[in-house]
């Protein structure tokens, strides 16, 4: 009677432990299917990143920083997920009144004029978050 109390502990236990591990093991590959779903691969981050790296640069012309405003109020307005809204800084003509979520940037820039164009901000996946634009004097 004894070994047979001692059989059924140890029975249950095992059966405990087997459904720890199993819910343990669920626990994990949800949590990972969330973080792979929202995570973009490095063709796709690259592919964002190209539609404004052209406009980069130490003497961007005034009709090339107003190409750029043009394209980050289309993407923010084309997009919801604020990870891939961009940010205007600098220039007050352009960002005067602006933010990424209405995208109504400006196309204040000067075009006899040249501008200096850089990444200021990127996201944690290395998508472009926040553009500073300055005139050179």
């Amino acid at each position: 009677m004894e070994n047979a109390s001692k059989a059924l502990i140890i029975a249950g236990a095992i059966l405990l432990a087997i459904l720890i591990i199993s819910l343990g093991i669920m626990i994990y590959n949800q949590a990972s299917g969330v973080v792979n779903n929202n995570s973009m691969t490095e063709v796709q981050v690259t592919s964002f990143n190209g539609k404004f790296d052209q406009y980069l640069g130490d003497k961007i012309r005034g009709a090339n920083v107003n190409a750029l405003v043009s394209a980050v109020n289309t993407n923010n307005m084309s997009t919801d997920d604020s990870t891939e809204q961009i940010t205007l800084t600098g220039d007050t003509a352009i960002t005067e009144g602006a933010t990424a979520s209405s995208g109504n940037y400006k196309k204040g820039a000067k075009t006899g004029s040249t501008y200096k164009v850089e990444v200021t901000k990127y996201t944690q996946g290395g998508l472009i978050s926040e553009i500073k634009i300055t005139e050179n004097t």
